[in-house]
């Protein structure tokens, strides 16, 4: 399985209990889809260029977990970012992301 290896922007939604989200460039879109527009990965947060790390003892720290990043309607895939790295950082924080799709 090939991974693809990218800096993205977090973002989140606006509104109460918004989703936080890492944009995934076009070039390393998934090539396959399942139902609802999601590709199941393996998703590994590498490195972060956070404005305000709340957890300085974090900040270099790999996360690696499973997921599926999701393709809305007009062509954009979205990560979506747990709990565990969303505590730390957050909404236009860039980050190193490596994602290998399971499809």
């Amino acid at each position: 399985m090939k991974s693809h290896l990218f800096r993205s922007k977090l973002f989140t939604y606006p509104g109460k209990g918004g989703w936080t989200f890492a944009p995934v460039p076009k070039k390393h879109a998934p090539a396959a889809k399942l139902a609802w527009g999601r590709t199941p990965v393996i998703a590994c947060l590498v490195r972060v260029e956070s404005k305000v790390n709340r957890n300085p003892d974090k900040a270099m720290e790999r996360i690696e977990w499973r997921t599926s990043v999701w393709t809305e309607k007009s062509g954009r895939v979205l990560l979506p970012l747990p709990k565990k790295i969303r505590k730390h950082y957050s909404d236009g924080d860039t980050v190193l992301l490596e994602l290998t799709y399971l499809l």
